[in-house]
């Protein structure tokens, strides 16, 4: 198999970390992988397949004679994405700064991997969210068409990064201690007031638009549109942050043109790849966050009749949003472009 000068932008973060995981445990075909992040990580050591690595600092000219560049995420996307194209290389972002640029595809591969083919230089990667409800929404949108779609997501707190993952840890412990909880971080470091989210909910992720949605709540709006083709489909969406720390969880409730079998249903969700069915609500199997953590696929469980609604249905979908909803996908795209021969 033909190997590709491979660069990871903001390597040393928790996405750029599961970039360099799922490349060893998916024997990605590399022949130089070049490690980039800011100048204060520059020369940290990381070992990928037993070589050790030293990371560099990102500049300008470090794409050259690179053919795929894995963007781990952030601003910084949307000043190195440029040269990354100029220097021939393919840049698969997983940041925000080119989802909703009509130029630039936006791909679950899963999903829409067709439309891998018109990219100029630079294939997003979708909010976490939106890959997570996608994955479970194809194989239905499949069977009939989609009318309404009624989120809500319970995100786990490393969807924040670092930082909120330490913030969870260290208000438990000062819960537990009888000391006072100080947040820093949460529901977004660039806001004046903080929350703790130990033994808390917190309904807003990100900032609050002119509408009263959250950035959040209109990536999966816009997103979903994008990624669907369709955009007639009305979706409305509440975004919370919940105290775990891996996998981000969603309930949907969905109004569908026609009415739908639910064994069909399931099937149909079964058989699609990176996506499965848990549910046994007798016995009590429904998935959850805290055993999905590190799993690569996506699990739905509570399929039900919506009995309030005629050909409306309420699902419960589960994944991993390191995983299937950034580095992972990011990297499915990626080997999707290799298997099809469409990197050149």
């Amino acid at each position: 198999m033909k190997k590709y000068n491979v660069a990871i932008l903001g390597a040393t973060g928790a996405v750029g970390s599961e970039f360099l995981k799922l490349i060893e445990e998916r024997d990605f075909p590399f022949a130089e992988l070049r490690l980039l992040a800011s100048a204060r990580s520059a020369g940290t050591k990381l070992t990928v397949c037993g070589k050790e690595y030293a990371v560099e600092e990102a500049v300008p000219d470090s794409f050259k004679d690179i053919d795929i560049a894995l963007f781990a995420g952030g601003s910084i996307s949307k000043t190195f994405a440029p040269y990354a194209v100029q220097a021939g290389a393919v840049v698969i972002d997983n940041s925000s700064t080119f989802r909703m640029d009509s130029e630039v595809p936006l791909v679950v591969p899963e999903v829409n991997p067709e439309d891998i083919l018109k990219h100029k230089g630079i294939i997003a990667n979708p909010n976490c969210s939106t890959i997570i409800m996608v994955m479970a929404l194809k194989p239905l949108y499949d069977l009939a068409r989609i009318k309404r779609i009624v989120v809500s997501t319970y995100q786990a707190v490393s969807g924040a990064g670092k930082e909120g993952i330490d913030e969870l840890t260290d208000e438990t412990k000062a819960y537990a201690e009888g000391r006072e909880m100080v947040p820093h971080i949460l529901p977004s470091a660039s806001l004046a007031k903080h929350f703790p989210i130990a033994f808390n909910l917190i309904p807003q992720i990100d900032v609050f638009q002119d509408n009263l949605y959250t950035k959040e709540e209109m990536k999966m709006v816009n997103e979903t549109h994008k990624i669907l083709h369709d955009y007639d489909i009305g979706i409305t969406a509440t975004t919370v942050r919940v105290p775990v720390y891996r996998s981000h969880s969603e309930s949907v409730n969905v109004e569908f043109e026609k009415d739908l079998d639910l064994e069909a249903m399931r099937k149909a969700i079964d058989a699609f790849p990176g996506i499965h069915m848990m549910d046994d609500p007798q016995n009590q199997v429904y998935p959850m966050p805290l055993y999905t953590s590190g799993d690569n696929d996506c699990y739905v469980g509570r399929l039900r009749r919506d009995f309030s609604q005629p050909n409306t249905f309420n699902f419960w979908v589960v994944g991993d949003q390191i995983r299937k909803g950034a580095a992972l996908n990011t990297l499915q795209i990626a080997e999707t472009m290799i298997k099809n021969g469409w990197i050149k």
